[in-house]
């Protein structure tokens, strides 16, 4: 139940104080020991704590979901998850969905009420699709419109200047690009909106997983680019999330 749902119910008569205590009593976070849930994350941050599920014990995961499923039924998302996570939350609750392309989980589906603005999601090739689906799925889950523009690189740029009206709508530019990383600096010397660049590890041997994409995002000389970690696709969602929900 959320918070505000739960003081309304206070307040209406629904919920003795002493049930709701008992609600309330895991506030900031519920100790598992070996994982500290944060279940007021949503009230400081506006969104609940993400569970990263990569190195995780399956057994360690199984709990984290049980104890967040208990504490609401808001969107719940595991990130960098396989078909094994996957399936201990079905175990948990029959409403988790699994996204294999962007390895996320959702539980209790995604948000009804969407931003009015868009977030475009924009990658140089297919094989950064990976990367730019994990974005996508996140803006989604945490509510916003996605405008997905997928294999436009500067290896042929008139397949990106086609796009330029889409481009112009967005309110925030998720940009995704391996080899050499050049789109993001392309796409910034082409908009007036905030572009988050994300290299991934997409390309040839001197491209060092990915390295040689993040250093050329990193020294765009195009304004108002930002850049994340490599493959980061879930930092570039919640950091357009937040630009495009201001």
């Amino acid at each position: 139940m959320e918070m505000m749902e739960l003081l309304k119910k206070v307040k209406d008569q629904e919920i003795d104080i002493e049930k709701a205590y008992q609600m309330l009593k895991d506030l900031p976070y519920e100790e598992l020991g070996y994982a500290k849930v944060d279940h007021h994350r949503k009230i400081r941050n506006g969104y609940c704590e993400v569970i990263f599920s990569e190195g995780k014990e399956l057994s360690h995961i199984r709990g984290i979901v049980e104890s967040m499923t208990a504490k609401t039924n808001g969107t719940i998302l595991l990130t960098r998850a396989d078909t094994a996570v996957f399936q201990v939350c079905l175990e948990v609750t029959q409403r988790a969905e699994y996204f294999e392309q962007a390895r996320i989980v959702v539980i209790n589906g995604f948000p009804e009420e969407k931003t009015e603005t868009t977030v475009a999601v924009l990658t140089a090739g297919t094989a950064d699709i990976k990367v730019a689906e994990e974005a996508a799925i996140v803006l989604e889950a945490t509510g916003n419109r996605v405008d997905r523009i997928y294999d436009v690189g500067v290896a042929g740029i008139h397949r990106l200047l086609a796009q330029r009206e889409r481009m112009d709508a967005a309110r925030v530019l998720v940009v995704v690009a391996g080899m050499e990383g050049a789109l993001a600096s392309v796409v910034g010397g082409l908009t007036d909106k905030p572009v988050i660049a994300v290299p991934t590890s997409v390309g040839y041997g001197a491209n060092f997983g990915g390295l040689s994409a993040l250093l050329t995002m990193l020294n765009s000389c195009a304004s108002g680019v930002g850049v994340v970690n490599i493959d980061n696709g879930f930092g570039a969602a919640m950091l357009a999330s937040m630009i495009n929900k201001l």
